[in-house]
Order: structure tokens, then C-alpha cells, then sequence
């Protein structure tokens, strides 16, 4: 695989834009075969710390410090600018995305261990921030989760260093824009503890703690004992749901484990059992699901203490759900450990930053990135409902064995609050694949994921983003009635019948020829649009063109194709005449000449001027002429003159510019 480069522009901080370069190459790790042990880039200074990651909607990271500071990186250009500010200190918070894509921020900071009542809301398709009313306390470190409905779970965090922790979970509810206390479900926990929505719709805690625990958050809300893991407490450990109600935790400590342990809480008893212990201890560290089902480990430090730097491990390793086993992999430059975040890119690489006094960044691209070319995704819906197979577009769909869905992540503390994973149904078709959605929002919440699709290799797709909604989308009716008119020589002017009232625009589709069938897309217009005119064309040529119509449940079959030819071209415009001179005949006469250069021309027009700025026509004189007298000038005046031909088609560009005084006056 050659290496991917990003370009890095210049800026002053804190408020403007600036970029980064992320440029593949290797540690001394990396001399090893890329397709085994995969590549790391090259270490990346940042204008802030990112304690906390999250992958947008759009495609872009919003990061943020120990401050209300946040910055937007996009990937696909490298550009880092600074976000819209919250209006309190987001550092320390919980997070967690709607179903509508917008980050729901809970908590905050004000002092070490004293947590901000705030909650807000972040909008990244308007980069503007929204506050919600104020919860029951302060949360410093909570967590927040999404559940079935959509609605937001946070607990734990602490209030202040008096109180402590804030025991009352809450839920924010998002039709009634208020908050529902669990007044039944009081429980002291330890700080941004690790839970995931479960099959059975309930909340389960994973770690720090080894008593793990479902919150059932109907009513007032209940806790009730699931399973009492084997290893002990694993402060700061990390915990991923890694395929449907099955989760993986591994590392943390003091001092930190390199055990990993799993639960199946689709069983009717779950309990927790060893797995394949990592090749070192971790702690401050990340786990993060990859597109072809494995888990990646990233940073964190093996030594006694909450975050020994001196005891950094570099070295990457991926767990495999099958074998149930680690696989050592390159490592990576910097320290990240207490504060840092790792997180998975649309392109399949994942971005790991921050770590106290780490204001940079390192991107690994795991091994399946260098095993083959990528299979592709033409197109896919912008939104489906539960339980729809949808179609997406791929010339590659023969070589495709899995299509897996991630939630968008989003990071803080050794724990993605959003990550989960689906692995889908799909079948192959004409052109691409049937896909379907998760028929239950308990397996898969509401809100925005990155769909792959995998080839036998198991090389992913880039991503495309789909949002599951509870309603799915109906694609809209086709058009219909598609006419082509050729106008001119260079435009044709379509028409068609709209037929649909759901529409959010339409998508054009030319080729050369009367018979041709390699379209590509020209234009899109808005809904209710019903014709457009192409221009540009080339004379005396055939197109032919197709319309379609779509929303965010997908597009609509083709309209009906429709051929036109332009016109033919006719005499094209004269050349310019040459060497114009003009010379003083008298106190009211000024004589032009020039050189015509042209065989075409209808004749030429004369233009003078007072100053050489502002010109007027004055005379046009016929075909072959290279003359002119110019009479009834003012006495002791200077005149500036130009001169073009004509044609039909057009006028020639203009001569030279000449200037003359008239003589003086008597």
C-alpha cells in the first residue's frame, strides 16, 4: 500500500484554522510486513490535548481539553478549526449522540472531583451548541448511554469533593426536553464506569467494579447483580461490546492486569470467563472495534501507579473474537495513556491522541488496510428504519463475505460511550447488495453508524455514514416524461415529471451518444425542480441523459433515458485587426489605419475615448476596410482609439489601443 499522505497548512493559535499532516510511515516496528502487524504514522503536535474524541455525523472529529476549547478535524482534508464554544468547561464530561446525530454532553468541570448540573447539546451540522436544562447536581466523570427510545442515560460523576459521587441516575428524555429521576436505582459508582445497552433493553455495567450490574431504567428504576467477574477491580481497564450482547474487557489494575475476560449476555445465566491474556499489562488504555469484528488495544502503561509514563507500552494488539487470542502489533512513538482516547476512523485507520502533556497525535492503519485493494461503496441510504433491507451500491459485490455497522464513537477516559458493533444479513444483487438493518433498537440505538463492507481478505470499504431511525424512509416515486431539447449549439434543456411529493432533489445523468450507456452524474437539483438546462455541450453531438430522484431512504429507479443533438456550428468570430495608428490631420480631424488579419468579417466598429477608460462606439465601416477618418473633433484634444471586427458569430477581441492631439486652436 503506498503511503497516505494529509497536508499541513500554517496558522496562529488558538482561533484559526490550521491543518495537519498525517504522513503512513513506520516506527522500527513498521520494517516488519505491514500486512501482518500493520503501520503507525508519524507522530502529529496538536494545538490542544484531546481528552475527549468524538466521529461526527459529517464525517469530521470534534476534540476538546481540559477547557471549553473544541476544535474539528476532517479527515479527508487534514484541516483542523476551531468549534463553537459551549459556554462552560466540557472537560470531564459524559457523551453520548442522539438519533438525530447531534453529541449530548452531560456534566463538566469546575474543580478536581467538583462536576458541573450543566448539559448541553452540539449541533455539528451547524456548529452551534445548545444548553438543556440543568440536572439534579453536579456529575465530574459520568457516563452517558443511548438507549432504545433515544433518550440518554447518565450516572455516576462526582458532585463535589463534600458529597462525592452523584448517586440518582437520570434519564434525559428527548420528546419532553426534561429529565426523569431513577429514584429507585440510587447506587454509589466509581467514576465514568463502563456500560452498554443490552439485548434485553436493560444497561450494563461492565468495569471498573467486579460486580457487574444491570440498570433497568423503566419506571423509577432498578439494579439487580449479574455476575461477579474473575479478575478484580480493573481501574481504568477498557470494555467493548464486540458483537451483539457480548462484551470484552481486558487490563486495569493498580498495578494493571494483562488479563481479558468476556460475558455473553444472551445466555440465560451470564457469567464472565478468562480469555487470552494480552502480551503486556495494561492500564490508561483503549479498546476499540475495528470493521472486520476484532479488537484493537492501543497505549496505556504496564507499571504500578495511576499513570507511570515510565512504563509506557507502545505496542499495538488485536483481539480476535474467533480464536479468542492477541496478536502483537507494530507500536507507536508516543505515550498515551491517563486522558488520551483512541478512536475509528470512516476510512477503516484509527486515531489515537492526548495523554497528559501528549498534544499530539498518532493514526495506526491495522493490517487488512495492506492486503489487497479496498472493496468500494458506489452509494448507500442516508437513513434506514429497523428490520429494512436497503441496497448498496458496490462494483465489488461477488467478492464481499461481511458487512458490519459501528457507531460512531465517541471517547474519554479508556472508554468509548457510543461504540458498538452489527454484523449484517445481506445478500448479493445486481449492481451491489440487499443489506438489513437490526430489527431491534436494544441491539443497535438509534443514531448514526459507519457501514464496511469486507472481501474475503477481510479489507473494508471506506464507510459510508447511515443514520437507523424508527420509521424507515420511503425512497421516493421516479420521474417521469424526461424530454431533451436541444436550444443551441452548446445547450440542451431537459424537462421531466416530478412524481413524488418526498423528494429532497433529483440526480442527472448524462453520456456521449444516442446509444451509450456509461452515465455519470452532472447535476442535482433541488426538490420541486422540474427542469435544467446543460451547457457547455459540443455542437452537432448527441447526449443522452436519465433522472432519478431521491431522499434519505435512498433513490429512486431511473426516469426514462432521452437523446437530443445541439446544432451544428456556424462561421466563427473574425480575428482581431493589427498595428492600428492614428495620425493628427488637423485642428478637428484625426485619420485611423490598421492591418486586417481577418477573411471573415462583416466589418469592423470604431470606438473612441476622452481619457482611454470609458469607450464609445462611433462608426463601423465595411468588410476590408483599413481606414477610417474621424471629423469634427475639438481643436488641442487628445483622442484615444480602438478598433474590432464583426461577424455573425460574434465580435473580434480588440486591436491595440492608439492616441492623438488634434492640432491647436487658431
Amino acid at each position: 500500500m503506498s503511503p497516505q499522505k494529509l497536508y499541513r497548512c500554517r496558522g496562529l493559535w488558538p482561533r484559526v484554522v490550521m491543518c495537519w499532516s498525517f504522513l503512513i510511515a513506520g516506527t522500527s516496528v513498521s520494517a516488519q510486513d505491514p500486512s501482518i502487524v500493520g503501520q503507525w504514522s508519524a507522530v502529529q503536535t496538536l494545538p490542544i490535548v484531546a481528552v475527549h474524541a468524538h466521529l461526527l455525523p459529517t464525517g469530521k472529529v470534534l476534540i476538546y481539553p481540559y477547557t471549553d476549547d473544541p476544535h474539528l478535524w476532517d479527515p479527508a482534508t487534514g484541516t483542523i478549526t476551531s468549534a463553537a464554544l459551549a459556554g462552560f468547561n466540557i472537560f470531564c464530561t459524559g457523551h453520548a449522540f442522539l438519533a438525530d446525530g447531534r453529541l449530548f454532553v452531560a456534566g463538566g468541570h469546575i474543580a478536581n472531583n467538583v462536576g458541573e448540573a450543566k448539559a448541553a447539546i452540539y449541533d455539528p451540522f451547524t456548529n452551534s451548541w445548545t444548553r438543556l436544562p440543568n440536572m439534579n447536581a453536579g456529575r465530574w466523570y459520568p457516563s452517558n448511554t443511548t438507549l432504545p427510545n433515544g433518550d440518554v442515560l447518565v450516572v455516576s460523576g462526582d458532585q463535589d469533593t463534600t458529597v462525592g459521587v452523584n448517586t440518582l441516575p437520570q434519564v434525559w428524555q428527548t420528546a419532553t426536553n426534561s429529565w426523569r429521576n431513577l429514584t429507585n436505582a440510587q447506587l454509589g459508582l466509581n467514576l465514568y464506569p463502563a456500560m452498554h445497552l443490552a439485548p434485553n433493553g436493560k444497561v450494563f455495567m461492565s468495569i471498573p467494579s467486579e460486580i457487574t450490574r444491570y440498570l433497568d431504567t423503566s419506571g423509577s428504576g432498578l439494579w439487580t447483580t449479574v455476575a461477579i467477574r474473575q479478575y478484580g477491580f480493573r481501574s481504568y481497564g477498557s470494555s467493548a461490546m464486540y458483537d451483539d450482547g457480548k462484551i470484552l474487557v481486558a487490563g486495569g489494575g493498580d498495578p494493571p492486569t494483562n488479563t481479558a475476560e468476556v460475558i455473553d449476555l444472551n445466555v440465560a445465566s451470564p457469567s464472565w470467563r478468562f480469555v487470552g491474556s494480552m502480551s503486556s499489562p495494561r492500564r490508561q488504555f483503549d479498546l476499540t472495534l475495528l470493521p472486520d469484528g476484532n479488537v484493537l488495544a492501543t497505549g496505556g502503561s504496564s507499571g504500578s501507579g495511576f499513570d507511570n509514563s515510565t512504563a509506557p507500552v507502545f505496542v499495538a494488539e488485536i483481539w480476535n473474537p474467533a480464536t479468542e487470542q492477541w496478536t502483537t502489533v507494530a507500536g507507536n512513538t508516543k505515550y498515551h495513556g491517563y486522558h488520551s482516547n483512541a478512536l475509528l476512523l470512516p476510512d477503516g485507520r484509527v486515531l489515537t491522541t492526548g495523554g497528559d502533556d501528549q498534544p499530539n497525535a498518532e493514526i495506526f492503519s491495522p493490517p487488512y488496510l495492506f492486503k489487497g485493494a479496498r472493496p468500494t461503496i458506489s452509494s448507500a441510504p442516508a437513513a434506514v428504519g429497523y428490520g429494512q433491507t436497503f441496497f448498496v451500491q458496490t462494483p465489488n459485490a461477488a467478492s464481499i463475505t461481511k458487512v458490519t455497522w459501528i457507531r460512531l464513537p465517541s471517547v474519554t477516559h479508556a472508554f468509548d460511550m457510543n461504540q458498538r458493533i452489527n454484523r449484517l444479513n445481506f445478500s448479493q444483487a445486481s449492481g451491489g447488495l440487499n443489506v438489513t438493518a437490526p430489527a431491534s433498537a436494544n441491539l443497535c440505538p438509534p443514531g448514526h453508524y459507519m457501514i464496511f463492507i469486507l472481501d474475503g481478505n477481510g479489507v473494508p470499504s471506506v464507510a459510508k455514514i447511515i443514520q437507523i431511525t424508527a420509521v424507515a424512509v420511503t425512497p421516493p416515486a421516479a420521474p417521469s416524461g424526461l424530454a431533451a431539447t436541444a436550444i443551441s449549439t452548446s445547450q440542451i434543456n431537459l424537462s421531466w415529471v416530478d412524481n413524488a411529493n418526498n423528494e429532497t432533489g433529483f440526480k442527472i445523468e448524462r453520456c456521449l451518444g444516442s446509444a451509450c450507456t456509461n452515465f455519470s452524474q452532472i447535476a442535482q437539483p433541488a426538490a420541486g425542480v422540474v427542469n435544467y438546462s446543460d451547457t457547455g455541450l459540443a455542437s452537432s453531438t448527441s447526449y443522452t441523459y436519465r433522472v432519478r430522484s431521491y431522499n434519505s431512504g435512498g433513490d429512486s429507479s431511473y426516469s426514462n433515458t432521452a437523446t437530443a443533438t445541439t446544432s451544428a456550428a456556424g462561421p466563427a468570430p473574425p480575428s482581431a485587426p493589427i498595428n492600428l495608428t492614428v495620425t493628427t490631420m488637423s485642428a478637428t480631424r484625426i485619420d485611423l489605419k490598421w492591418t486586417d488579419t481577418s477573411n471573415n468579417e462583416a466589418g469592423f466598429r470604431i470606438e473612441r475615448s476622452p481619457d482611454g477608460n470609458t469607450f464609445t462606439e462611433i462608426a463601423t465601416v465595411g468588410e476590408n476596410a483599413t481606414a477610417y477618418s474621424n471629423t469634427g473633433l475639438t481643436c488641442n484634444t487628445f483622442y484615444h482609439y480602438r478598433v474590432r471586427s464583426f461577424n455573425t458569430a460574434g465580435n473580434s477581441a480588440f486591436s491595440n489601443n492608439a492616441k492623438k492631439k488634434t492640432s491647436q486652436c487658431r
